[in-house]
């Protein structure tokens, strides 16, 4: 006892110093990287990193009969579920017995009219492109009416997990097409990320969460707008910000429906000290949004564990779910209840039809299946959540973009104006909403659009001054391409 009392001045001390070590290490800021590897290629291994078209070729969404109908089949022989136990609801997750309905709804009403499904999903126009070694799916939609190029403002539209491109199809329309509340309309460009839904996953490792900032970067480059608007949320979120830290300079504004806060120790500080004197920091009426902040940590535990496992064994849970449409449906859709209301946990149904059509929910699902993707978008969690990938602290690189962000009530997690300011410099927007979860495009379009139209009207009046597209006209290659956008 009196050798660990004599000891227990010097282990705290060595912790003290370490503490103070790592505190001051994490402090400092990385500088924006000036080698940035526009050529870096995620294509198969034999194949020619220089040889990728520059042709952008239309794209329509086609299925056998047979493959939906062996898909019924699958549906129709699949197990007997385990019963929910006594009381509960979602607590658990998926309760079986609510799965047991959509399943049914799935494999008759909703298959029997797959026909209609798929020309819904083709109401957009569709395309791919080669970018960096890989398939790129997008949806490009624009009003033909408006042909004064000033009035048409370029914006990409980023989805995350366990989402897809259907999550903006009621809101594309919105922003394509010419209405009464702006002066412009959007050329709205909404990509399948890489290794989803229809976007070619890559062939080797490394592409992380910055590579495919760097991807989407090319891609709008391809399409002729070297500066442009950026929206998104989850994953779209991480990757616009990405995107407004290395291209800061061609970022007109970013639009985000989850702002994260810079990866520092201050942000850790500040929020501790929110958590002590809440009125101090944020406005009255929006405290609950962030505090108290250990109930919203708990939540945040409670419904990540999915990170985790992709972050590790993404391959491990992908072959679970690979061509087994009622583990995938299971998976997924669960994150449709609890990340849109905490709340519905507690709901026998799930509380799907309050927010959501089970159709749309069953689009999404469709994609995941269809394209056979559930594995190849798990894997960006493995390549982002890295030690060398971590190491390089990005997102602790303030940006100067105009920002906006929009924070909906049950969004997984939410930080106080005061903190976002550290790393978002130009936060010229920040609206709270007392409906809405994780998934906003697709539960409240009209609230996400009126959102979006109120920033970019901040800004047109000094934007339309510009020209937002570069020529490409003169280019012959991927080397011409690569440095027009440098």
């Amino acid at each position: 006892m009196g050798l660990l009392a004599r000891a227990a001045p010097l282990v705290l001390g060595i912790f003290i110093a370490l503490t103070y070590k790592l505190y001051e290490e994490l402090s400092v800021v990385p500088r924006v990287p000036n080698n940035i590897e526009f050529y870096e290629y995620w294509g198969p291994a034999g194949t020619d990193p220089y040889a990728d078209s520059l042709d952008v070729v239309p794209f329509n969404i086609s299925y056998p009969r047979a493959v939906i109908e062996s898909l019924r089949r699958k549906l129709h022989d699949g197990p007997n579920l385990t019963a929910p136990l006594e009381g509960t609801a979602f607590q658990y997750g998926t309760n079986s017995r609510r799965l047991e309905e959509i399943l049914e709804y799935w494999r008759t009403d909703y298959l029997d009219r797959w026909d209609e499904r798929e020309a819904y999903l083709n109401k957009f126009q569709h395309f791919k492109t080669k970018i960096q070694g890989l398939d790129i799916h997008f949806i490009r939609e624009k009003s033909d009416r408006v042909t004064n190029p000033k009035r048409v403002v370029p914006l990409l539209m980023l989805h995350g997990w366990p989402g897809s491109v259907r999550e903006f199809y009621d809101i594309i329309p919105m922003l394509s097409n010419r209405t009464s509340d702006k002066d412009y309309v959007f050329d709205v460009i909404v990509p399948s990320l890489p290794g989803y839904g229809w976007s070619q996953g890559t062939a080797r490792p490394g592409l992380s969460e910055s590579k495919v900032a760097v991807v989407m970067k090319n891609l709008m480059a391809r399409l002729g707008y070297k500066r442009f608007y950026i929206q998104g949320g989850d994953w779209g979120a991480i990757v616009g910000n990405l995107m407004a830290i290395l291209f800061e300079k061609d970022i007109l504004g970013i639009h985000l429906n989850m702002c994260m806060a810079s990866e520092s120790p201050s942000t850790i500080v500040k929020m501790m000290l929110s958590s002590f004197a809440p009125t101090a920091f944020i406005e009255k009426q929006f405290i609950d949004f962030y505090q108290p902040i250990w109930p919203k940590i708990a939540q945040l535990i409670l419904e990540g564990g999915y990170m985790h496992l992709q972050a590790t064994k993404p391959d491990t849970i992908g072959a679970a779910l690979e061509a087994n449409p009622v583990g995938l449906a299971a998976y997924i859709l669960e994150k449709f209840s609890t990340w849109t209301d905490p709340a519905n946990r507690e709901l026998q149904d799930g509380g799907f039809e309050k927010h959501f059509s089970l159709d749309a929910l069953l689009d999404n699902v469709m994609i995941y299946y269809l394209t056979n993707s559930i594995t190849t978008s798990q894997r960006l969690y493995a390549e982002s959540f890295n030690s060398a990938e971590m190491a390089k602290r990005l997102g602790s690189i303030p940006t100067n973009a105009p920002t906006a962000c929009a924070k909906f009530r049950h969004e997984l997690m939410q930080y106080p104006d005061w903190i976002l300011k550290d790393h978002f410099t130009n936060l010229i927007q920040s609206n709270h909403y007392e409906e809405g979860g994780h998934f906003a495009a697709m539960q409240l379009p009209d609230v996400l659009y009126k959102d979006i139209v109120q920033f970019v009207n901040r800004l047109y009046v000094v934007y339309s001054k510009t020209e937002w597209s570069q020529p490409f006209k003169n280019m012959t290659s991927w080397f011409d391409f690569i440095a027009s956008i440098q």
